[in-house]
């Protein structure tokens, strides 16, 4: 069945990636959830209450996206480092680990409210809980610890005996950099404005630091094998994005910092460096598609391309453009904590990560299921309209609440003749932008469920001999 696998050890990304997928189909569902809530409060009220469908949707992200990079670099590793993977059943093991606690995490939050769910993990003991994006309970931080370590220690061996590339340096050290990161998660002061000060060494520091070196690792290692391009070429390409990415991105903490109590100079660091951040994203556009444009073969997996393709493109628009249009200090000071901000995190976070990993599974699940290179032709046009529904809706979703949030700056912030609306008043008055928001969130539903069903379907031929054959 796995005969198109370079090394049979590979096979362990598979459960990771179905996992994951399960997930995000999960997140996008609270996600529509949360979009009707905006427009009918009382929406599934008192059963999900929208702290808690927002608490999901976010962790739901998080998590599906760990299970992608982790299935990643189960299936890219091994076939880099030209050996066997270290432990498979080490791999296996925390697989379970992991999505047993993620599961009960998620349960915990639908059924217990979160206050008790804080006493009934020991929160006491070692307080982390409370804040976004990181409000598992200590516990669940803990077991994702251990979850990371056994990982590392894995993929570290692994690479530590076979071939060193640059795909896998860059790889392992955007994994090692999320790992340390995630520390900053357990250090939770009183003091408001040092615990948002080192809170962003998580979240922007992942997300705008380690995980772009992930993403450009895998997207590297898709591209060489979609193209035959040579390794040199793309390595070059590779070390310019990551430096980019890098010196950008770690200085570019700074524009969180405008407003929480940092000595003034960050405002310079952070409008500077961030407005800078653009131009990794921009390389890598030209770096994929230069790449695809140059390429040696025509790889049968055309859905692997659209992806790759796309991954570069929106990411350079959703991280790029959008989080340019709010970065500097004198115009972050009016959009800050607006849907201006919503519409940069959406685009963002949809383009460069939740399309990375689509990317890698798109490349990889036709080995893993031991079809061959490729789906068929059929399954990849499915998989090709999920594409095209997700991404378009997901643009429009950002357009519409880019407009919300242009008009919630203009009734709420600029007013200087104390005519400003209340928060409240100008929800009202751009709720029709939350409803649009809706439709075409329920369009980027229709584009999952297009892109699962191209896992179900084959050629019609094969279709018609498979009943042939069962009927003999």
């Amino acid at each position: 069945m796995l005969h198109t696998l370079k090394f049979q050890s590979q096979v362990v990304a598979k459960p990771y990636f179905i996992f994951a997928l399960i997930l995000f189909a999960g997140q996008v569902l609270f996600g529509s959830i949360l979009g009707l809530q905006y427009v009918i409060g009382d929406f599934l009220f008192p059963a999900i209450p929208f702290n808690v469908a927002r608490m999901v949707h976010t962790n739901l992200l998080i998590v599906w996206l760990l299970f992608g990079f982790m299935g990643a670099a189960y299936y890219l590793v091994p076939e880099e480092s030209d050996v066997e993977l270290h432990s498979p059943k080490l791999a296996m093991w925390l697989f379970w680990i992991f999505a047993v606690a993620g599961v009960l995490t998620i349960l915990g939050y639908l059924m217990v409210p979160y206050a008790s769910l804080a006493k009934l993990t020991g929160n006491s003991l070692l307080p982390t809980m409370g804040r976004e994006f990181l409000e598992q309970p200590t516990v669940t931080k803990i077991g994702i610890v251990i979850v990371a370590l056994g990982f590392l220690y894995n993929i570290g061996m692994t690479i530590l005996k076979g071939r060193k590339t640059v795909i896998n340096m860059i790889l392992m050290t955007g994994l090692i950099g999320l790992a340390v990161m995630f520390l900053f998660s357990f250090y939770n002061p009183e003091n408001l404005a040092l615990d948002k000060y080192f809170w962003w060494w998580v979240v922007h520091l992942w997300v705008e630091g380690v995980w772009e070196l992930i993403m450009g690792a895998i997207l590297a290692y898709v591209l060489i094998k979609i193209t035959g391009i040579d390794r040199e070429v793309v390595e070059k390409w590779l070390y310019v994005i990551v430096g980019m990415a890098l010196i950008t991105g770690i200085i570019g903490t700074g524009h969180h910092y405008y407003w929480i109590g940092p000595p003034p100079y960050w405002k310079w660091l952070g409008s500077v460096f961030s407005a800078l951040e653009p131009l990794p994203f921009f390389a890598m556009t030209l770096f994929a598609f230069n790449i695809v444009n140059k390429r040696r073969r025509e790889h049968p997996n055309k859905a692997a391309t659209l992806w790759a393709l796309g991954t570069a493109l929106v990411a350079f628009l959703g991280a790029g453009v959008w989080g340019f249009l709010h970065t500097l200090a004198p115009v972050n000071y009016y959009t800050h904590g607006t849907q201006i901000t919503a519409a940069h995190g959406h685009l963002a976070f949809y383009g460069a990560y939740v399309m990375i990993v689509l990317t890698i599974i798109s490349y990889s699940m036709p080995k893993l299921r031991g079809i061959g290179e490729s789906n068929s032709n059929r399954a990849q046009v499915y998989e090709m309209w999920g594409f095209w529904l997700m991404t378009l809706a997901m643009i429009f979703i950002t357009l519409f609440l880019t407009a919300a949030g242009i008009l919630q700056v203009w009734l709420q912030r600029l007013p200087e003749d104390g005519q400003a609306l209340s928060f409240m008043q100008t929800q009202d008055q751009i709720a029709i932008f939350y409803w649009l928001r809706s439709i075409t969130g329920g369009v980027f539903l229709i584009g999952v469920g297009t892109y699962f069903v191209s896992f179900f379907v084959g050629e019609k031929s094969e279709v018609t001999e498979v009943a042939v054959a069962a009927n003999s």
